[in-house]
């Protein structure tokens, strides 16, 4: 999948035009697989390249300051997951003041039509764009005849009764409930991350543990958690994780700390892709090092058993 950062550098490489789609899609749910492969459909039946139009940050965190909704995938995570689901290229504009003032008439025109020459449009049926969220499906359809594209959009997808959202996979997360996250993503939830030098207190404690940022301003989960882990060979390793602020030891910014079983490797730097499979506890603050290694491995024992049963 090829990408597209500044808003003018698709000139010339979508001479053509394009079948798009446009959202957020945080998450890569399966309501957005269900527009991508829309997409896809349509872009292979036209003869025409298939694009996805993000922006990063997100209108969401760019309007919420210092107190975003939690992110359910990194930039990196996103592209990745478009990229498998067989996308053409991505367009990933910095969503800044200039992109927010723009009224939905110029949204259309500048960007739309403009920089990316759509031809045909797919989106989900609660689509808002331009400035204050104004434009509405019903203005891409009064803009399509007059503009050279065609619009269809995509019903909403529901799972054991509950709408696909990503709104409710975050619900999902922050209370624990990865089954009902699994069914609305697809997939068991996971994360990816560099593993980056910490403070050597887990080797100190019996159980070394490797450090990944999570290049989020918040977390969607927080808590104790049996694991899989890949990025170090063809199988997946089984593991346990934690991801908070470490209370016991004043930890600060929020950490995913993960412990692969019967693993002894130097591996700072590999890139992991951490798959969260059944949630054992909240993080708590414990009165010493001594409690906290105890139950560090009571942890490991519950991981082990649950991801042998699985």
């Amino acid at each position: 999948m090829q990408l597209l950062r500044r808003p003018n550098a698709s000139r010339g490489r979508l001479g053509g035009g394009c079948v798009a789609t446009i959202g957020v899609f945080d998450g890569v749910h399966v309501g957005h697989q269900k527009i991508i492969d829309r997409l896809r459909t349509v872009a292979a039946q036209r003869g025409l390249p298939s694009l996805l139009f993000t922006f990063e940050p997100t209108p969401r965190e760019y309007f919420s300051g210092s107190n975003p909704p939690a992110r359910l995938s990194r930039w990196r995570e996103k592209f990745t997951a478009v990229e498998r689901l067989g996308v053409d290229w991505m367009y990933c504009p910095r969503f800044d003041c200039r992109l927010e003032l723009l009224t939905p008439a110029a949204f259309i025109e500048s960007l739309l039509v403009g920089h990316i020459g759509v031809r045909h449009l797919v989106v989900g049926d609660d689509f808002r764009f331009g400035h204050r969220r104004a434009g509405t499906v019903a203005d891409l359809e009064a803009a399509g005849p007059l503009q050279g594209f065609t619009l269809e959009h995509v019903g909403s997808v529901a799972v054991d009764g509950e709408r696909v959202s990503s709104t409710a996979v975050r619900e999902a997360l922050a209370v624990g409930d990865l089954d009902r996250a699994r069914r609305l993503l697809g997939r068991s939830y996971s994360m990816t991350g560099r593993v980056v030098r910490g403070r050597m207190l887990g080797r100190e404690l019996g159980m070394p543990t490797a450090n990944v940022n999570l290049h989020r301003r918040q977390s969607p989960l927080h808590g104790i958690f049996a694991v899989q882990v890949a990025g170090l060979g063809a199988a997946r390793r089984p593991g346990v994780a934690s991801v908070g602020t470490r209370p016991t030891v004043d930890g600060g910014a929020p950490l995913l700390e993960v412990h692969l079983f019967d693993f002894d490797q130097d591996i700072y730097g590999a890139l992991l892709e951490v798959e969260f499979i059944a949630r054992l506890r909240d993080e708590v603050r414990f009165p010493d090092l001594a409690t906290l290694k105890e139950q560090m491995h009571r942890d490991a024992d519950d991981a082990r058993r649950i991801l042998n049963a699985a």
